[in-house]
């Protein structure tokens, strides 16, 4: 299946101020997840951003923070965001399609996408948009979330299925400043 802009909606999962520094390959990890937060932006795909327990693990960097709005932050104590119960409502019911990227892979981006996937989404995560701290755990995150019906994307693979065609004023700008 294909991923659908009218049918996407980007998810991103804790990556806060306190645990960004022990995440294996931060700053790959945050480089990424700050260019699919911009391309969603670009290509008019609603984003959602959680944050775990903010007064223990502080909020996210404001330079992520700042470019979503306040209606669009869930915060959270579940490691799961589905879990708390407020995650799904702020999804668009026709948008079926949930793009992944955060920290902990396999903690809280885990065990949110396995709920997604039992309430019939279709979840994609950006494999360079997923970081923890040690890299062995990403594997098998990954891995354990593919078995489980989860599609594991490259940036590439993203923005080429959000564009769906060339030769439009889109594709231009995408490929400017997005596709190196």
């Amino acid at each position: 299946m294909k991923i659908l802009p009218s049918n996407s909606t980007l998810l991103i999962i804790d990556v806060q101020e306190k645990l960004l520094p022990k995440i294996y390959e931060n700053e790959e990890v945050m480089k990424s997840v700050s260019w699919v937060v911009d391309l969603a932006q670009t290509i008019g795909i609603p984003n959602l951003l959680t944050e775990h327990c903010p007064h223990k693990i502080g909020t996210t960097p404001a330079v992520l923070r700042d470019k979503f709005e306040e209606k669009d932050i869930v915060t959270k104590v579940y490691f799961s965001a589905v879990r708390e119960g407020n995650l799904t409502d702020k999804i668009q019911k026709e948008r079926k399609q949930i793009i992944v990227a955060g920290t902990e892979v396999h903690i809280c981006v885990q065990q949110t996408v396995l709920d997604l996937l039992e309430l019939d989404y279709q979840v994609f995560i950006l494999d360079s948009a997923v970081g923890t701290r040690i890299s062995h755990d990403k594997e098998r995150a990954l891995e354990r979330m593919s078995k489980n019906g989860a599609e594991i994307i490259t940036p590439d693979m993203l923005a080429f299925e959000w564009l769906e065609k060339a030769e439009t004023p889109l594709f231009k700008e995408v490929l400017t400043k997005f596709i190196k």
